[in-house]
């Protein structure tokens, strides 16, 4: 039935939706990991409780990213090809896997006032928002997925800068145990905002092919 399902599809122009479903379930569970790290900083969440929610969240990340790579398999229409699909998924799971890190190593170092770090992670939401909207315009309005993808590369861009702004604050000062831990926790921020920059780049050139 559902081989007969991807047929029809096929026949009739429209694009696989199993896959597209399975990348929002990616970014579902990656949005949720960069909520819950803003809940921690901000003291809503104790780090202890963060750093376990952290493990269910990677679950489900991974069992989404696993889904869509056993859709490919047997998928007749992709919305892009499928190598821009895969590095798509993978970028997203780059992100979802440093925001675990990040909660991690928060977990690990007890660097106090991590509050100046909520900026930074507004934009990996920012980020994450605009990669939801270019995979729902992939089937919706694939004139938009450009636009899409531009606003989700301008986030990264402002994580990096952000970074860079936190990397000579932290090193203007006495380079202590706690300001060499705060330098590891804005890295894996940055890190995260190239992986969203590297995802709006699978979906843009996938986009850029069709």
């Amino acid at each position: 039935m559902k081989r007969l399902r991807r047929i029809r599809d096929l026949m009739t122009g429209r694009m696989d939706s199993a896959l597209t479903d399975a990348l929002l379930g990616q970014l579902e569970a990656t949005k949720e990991g960069a909520w819950l790290a803003m809940a921690m900083i901000g003291g809503e969440v104790g780090r202890t409780g963060a750093h376990e929610q952290m493990r269910s969240i990677e679950h489900l990340g991974d069992d989404e990213r696993r889904r869509l790579v056993e859709e490919l398999r047997t998928a007749l229409v992709t919305p892009i090809d499928r190598e821009d699909l895969f590095r798509l998924s993978r970028s997203i799971d780059d992100v979802l896997d440093s925001l675990r890190d990040f909660v991690r190593e928060s977990h690990l170092y007890r660097v106090p006032d991590q509050i100046r770090f909520s900026p930074m992670l507004d934009q990996v939401i920012v980020g994450i928002d605009a990669l939801e909207d270019a995979v729902r315009d992939l089937a919706a309005q694939p004139s938009a997925v450009a636009h899409d993808a531009l606003e989700a590369k301008k986030a990264g861009g402002a994580i990096r800068r952000m970074y860079q702004y936190e990397i000579s604050r932290i090193f203007s000062g006495e380079v202590t145990a706690v300001a060499l831990k705060e330098r590891e926790l804005v890295r894996r921020l940055e890190i995260v905002g190239m992986a969203i920059g590297d995802a709006a780049d699978a979906i843009a050139d996938g986009s850029m092919k069709r």
